[in-house]
């Protein structure tokens, strides 16, 4: 490996905070990956946290950092190939009716952009999943068109529903359950992403793709009562290269 110059830093007494240069892009998120892996085949005890440009490990007692340290320099620097863990390509519906984007018609006519055109950009990219945090399951997705970039809300609202779909800044995601927020609502998904009742109630990780398509309110309304009733299940595909 050993591609980017990193930071090692004491993260508390019981962690250890990587950091890759501060940019956001995929070569550097798939290197951040690549390392988890590394370290999880060959230092054991660690929760593995990644992020945009930065990996958290995690213990449950007091560690070295000096020694930690050591090792983990020697362990990047070792060049060995190592493979991306299976990465999973996940389809996720959103009805964009004005019931749901509460923001749309404001976020249209600062865009000076119609409804239909919005809705076209925001389903067309394939978007990474750079973290997952805020809210369990909350997945901070990069890859949005530039001409949808808009700040986050002045005055956050205090609830925002569970699935509506907003976009921050350069970022777009789905809110995994009821909570305050300052992104810019367009829509809604019926889908559960994070869901405490499952084995794995994260199905999704850092790494994933994932793909918007448009609904209408009556499919929505389907959807729901099909997830409510645990008969609906996400369309997911594997992505064949996992060594980029």
């Amino acid at each position: 490996m050993d591609k980017f110059k990193l930071e090692y830093r004491p993260y508390g007494d019981k962690a250890l905070l990587i950091e890759w240069p501060r940019t956001v892009n995929e070569e550097v998120l798939n290197d951040i990956l690549k390392f988890k892996n590394l370290i999880g085949k060959h230092l054991k005890g660690f929760e593995l946290i990644p992020s945009y440009n930065s990996l958290a490990l995690i213990a449950r007692k007091p560690i070295d950092h000096k020694k930690l340290k050591a090792e983990l320099k020697t362990l990047y620097k070792d060049n060995r190939v190592v493979n991306l863990v299976q990465r999973k390509l996940w389809h996720i519906p959103v009805c964009y009716d004005n019931s749901f984007g509460i923001d749309m018609e404001a976020f249209s006519l600062a865009k000076k952009m119609s409804v239909e055109r919005i809705i076209e950009l925001h389903t067309e990219p394939l978007y990474t999943i750079y973290c997952i945090g805020f809210l369990p399951g909350f997945m901070y997705l990069g890859g949005l068109n530039e001409a949808l970039y808009q700040p986050r809300r002045t005055e956050p609202r205090l609830k925002i529903p569970q699935g509506s779909v907003g976009i921050g800044g350069k970022q777009t995601g789905v809110y995994p359950q009821e909570s305050p927020g300052g992104w810019n609502i367009i829509g809604n998904s019926p889908v559960k992403v994070f869901n405490p009742e499952n084995e794995d109630p994260c199905g999704v990780s850092v790494g994933d793709k994932i793909k918007f398509y448009p609904i209408d309110k009556a499919t929505h309304e389907l959807i729901t009562i099909q997830v409510d009733a645990k008969i609906f299940h996400l369309e997911t595909y594997e992505l064949d290269d996992t060594s980029k």
